[in-house]
């Protein structure tokens, strides 16, 4: 089995989809950097790698047996063993997880760009190894809380954040359906049709909202994402600390 140490992680805990495990470029100075002392490298099918990158499915019990407490994190001059961790890569793509005992990549993080480089070294003479699962049957669900890659390409983490704190108030508008409601809202993204929205239902003008935020990110959309989580104080603290860790960051 390959082994790398001294890996630097910077761990996405939670995070379903890998557009939101940030590269490098995208780290930022308050990120809880740790420091991994070994951990095994596994070179995949893009199959798997996809499977465990975007989403929280249970990982393989045979890859699971084969990194079984073979990743050790330094912290001090305390070494911890993880129950299940390793960096994988399709030799496109890489990614680190640690399942925290579980049997699914709860936490995830990307590399270095030096140590990126060194697994592509360490896999030149290597052959991909096939691990069993139920792929066959596997197919990633995307909806209005776990974005299509499609509407998040491109867009820098800060913007990213915002747009998913975006559908978040959406989905809290969705769930409530109130008719009045949402002709506002629509009317607050696209006051030119307000002579029409005062006509449509509930459908057409969820429709048409959705459809009329769901592309990109501007100043546009920030302000109406803004105006939307007013008064809704857990959507409002994270717009706070976007907005703070961005305040930081051009420091």
């Amino acid at each position: 089995m390959l082994y790398m140490h001294d890996v630097w992680v910077n761990w996405f805990e939670g995070e379903e989809n890998g557009y939101n495990v940030c590269y490098f470029h995208e780290w930022r100075k308050d990120d809880g950097i740790e420091l991994l002392d070994q951990i095994p490298l596994l070179y995949i099918t893009k199959e798997l790698f996809s499977y465990i990158e975007n989403d929280m499915q249970e990982i393989p019990k045979p890859l699971l047996d084969a990194i079984y407490k073979r990743a050790y994190m330094r912290k001090g001059h305390d070494r911890t063993v993880l129950e299940y961790a390793s960096i994988i890569t399709d030799g496109k793509e890489i990614l680190i997880f640690d399942t925290i005992g579980y049997r699914i990549p709860v936490r995830k993080s990307r590399l270095i760009p030096r140590q990126e480089q060194l697994v592509y070294d360490m896999i030149k003479n290597a052959k991909v190894q096939s691990f069993k699962y139920d792929g066959n049957n596997y197919k990633k669900e995307y909806h209005m809380l776990s974005m299509p890659p499609e509407l998040i390409f491109g867009l820098t983490r800060r913007e990213r954040q915002l747009k998913q704190l975006m559908m978040m108030g959406l989905d809290q508008l969705w769930t409530t359906n109130n008719l009045e409601e949402l002709r506002y809202w629509l009317t607050e993204w696209n006051p030119k049709r307000y002579p029409y929205i005062r006509f449509m239902d509930e459908k057409a003008v969820w429709t048409a909202l959705y459809e009329g935020v769901k592309k990109g990110w501007s100043d546009r959309h920030e302000d109406f994402c803004h105006k939307l989580i007013k008064g809704q104080p857990f959507l409002e603290k994270m717009w706070e600390i976007e907005n703070g860790q961005e305040q930081n960051a051009s420091k």
